[in-house]
């Protein structure tokens, strides 16, 4: 018997290691893909493109919020993978209600992450401490903490435009932001109700979390980003692909020292697992690239 408590709270129980895995979920479908193989893995979503070269033979049940949940039954998993997030809630709440063994994942911090991997182990029947995917992920966090730095680069994420958004201090990409050198500009900064008081138009009613809304995510006004110190803007491919007139854009920002804009992969900022160890790699040389361009110095080693 295998036995873990998912994110909400949910006693998940499987009477045998699962065999047939479906994964609605990108990084936990490379997370499983990279512990045990994809052999386990019968079903993913659209959205599911890592590893690339071996995933694109097993199913698809559609996209993360709209997957085909009859689909998902008919594929007889004996084990689906779905975030609190990521998913749409509905969906997921009929795969559970049809006793279909479901967990459901919602690591927001780096740490978080390291024991959802622990955990996406034990559901998966090997040893954490034996697995060199995790033991990767593991080193890389502990190589960035060892890194010194005089002071966190100030470091503003979008994550869509038309409004600009961004992203508070309980999303896992901030956490990770922290980790790799850089501190979010927007971390004390919650998503304010009514919607039109986060772009200035309107006083907030209120800033607290209210039943069935979300604060981590606030729409933003451009100069927010020069009011709040940002040094480097890092513009992400997802979930809004950005790119070169973007990065000009944010760059021309009237502002008293020089914004710098750098385009990164969006995978590095949010996708938690196994993708950790390069991310935590790749996103803290961002940061040092983005650091000697602000302050002209040779990039920390």
């Amino acid at each position: 018997m295998i036995e873990v408590t998912d994110a909400i709270d949910r006693q998940v129980r499987l009477e045998r290691t699962p065999m047939r895995v479906v994964s609605l979920v990108p990084s936990e479908t490379l997370s499983v893909a990279e512990l045990v193989g994809v052999e386990r893995l019968v079903g993913r979503t659209d959205y599911c493109i890592e590893p690339v070269g071996t995933v694109e033979g097993i199913p698809s049940v559609g996209g993360t919020k709209g997957f085909d949940v009859e689909a998902v039954k008919a594929l007889r998993p004996d084990l689906v993978l779905a975030n609190k997030e990521e998913n749409s809630r509905p969906l997921v709440q009929t795969l559970i209600s049809a006793e279909l063994p479901v967990h459901v994942s919602f690591p927001c911090t780096v740490d978080a992450s390291l024991v959802y991997l622990e955990t996406l182990c034990i559901l998966l029947g090997i040893d954490a401490a034996m697995a060199a995917p995790v033991e990767r992920c593991r080193a890389a966090v502990e190589r960035a903490a060892r890194r010194e730095h005089s002071e966190a680069l100030p470091v503003f994420v979008p994550i869509w435009k038309e409004p600009w958004m961004t992203f508070d201090e309980g999303a896992y990409a901030s956490d990770l932001l922290r980790v790799c050198g850089a501190r979010n500009v927007f971390a004390g900064r919650p998503r304010q109700y009514p919607l039109a008081a986060d772009l200035g138009k309107t006083p907030a009613s209120n800033t607290l979390r209210a039943a069935d809304r979300d604060t981590r995510y606030p729409r933003i006004r451009l100069e927010e980003v020069v009011e709040r110190g940002a040094r480097a803007v890092f513009l992400p491919d997802e979930p809004y692909a950005f790119g070169e007139a973007d990065a000009a854009e944010v760059a021309a920002i009237p502002s008293p020292e020089p914004i710098v804009a750098e385009l990164v992969d969006g995978k590095d900022l949010f996708w938690y697992g196994t993708h950790v160890a390069r991310a935590v790699e790749r996103l803290s040389e961002d940061v040092a690239r983005a650091r000697a361009r602000c302050f002209g110095l040779a990039p920390h080693k």
